[in-house]
């Protein structure tokens, strides 16, 4: 079956011609991947002082963050182990209670820190208008 044709006034059936050199190409092919547009698209939108969502991904190798990590990983195990103590019927008294809840908000503190941090290093998703 044939796509439907399209109305005579969305059909695109203008060209503009545009020369580039290798690093302007380059740039707006990137910047249209980044976008997940085609480049036809793309360049249509920044012609057309259209918002682009460009989004950038910046990766940052920080052994003190990946060590942070890890030890989240422990703690969520340490929790785990308590858990299952509790449940097979294990003494708990209102002071261990209140213990556990107390950590329990602390490691959400430190999630939290760990989360700002980890924004500052690894960026955000941004939204530019190109």
């Amino acid at each position: 079956m044939a796509r439907p044709k399209k109305e005579k006034e969305l059909k695109r059936n203008k060209h503009i011609m545009l020369r580039l050199n290798d690093t302007e190409y380059d740039i707006i092919s990137e910047n249209a991947k980044n976008a997940n547009l085609p480049l036809a698209e793309y360049v249509r939108r920044l012609v057309m002082n259209k918002r682009v969502i460009v989004k950038y991904e910046i990766v940052a190798d920080v052994p003190e963050l990946k060590k942070l990590i890890a030890e989240f990983g422990k703690i969520g195990s340490n929790l785990n182990q308590i858990a299952h103590y509790f449940n097979l019927g294990g003494f708990h008294s209102k002071e261990m209670r209140n213990a556990i809840n107390q950590c329990i908000v602390q490691i959400y503190e430190m999630k939290y820190e760990v989360v700002k941090m980890a924004g500052n290093f690894y960026g955000s998703t941004e939204t530019y208008n190109e």
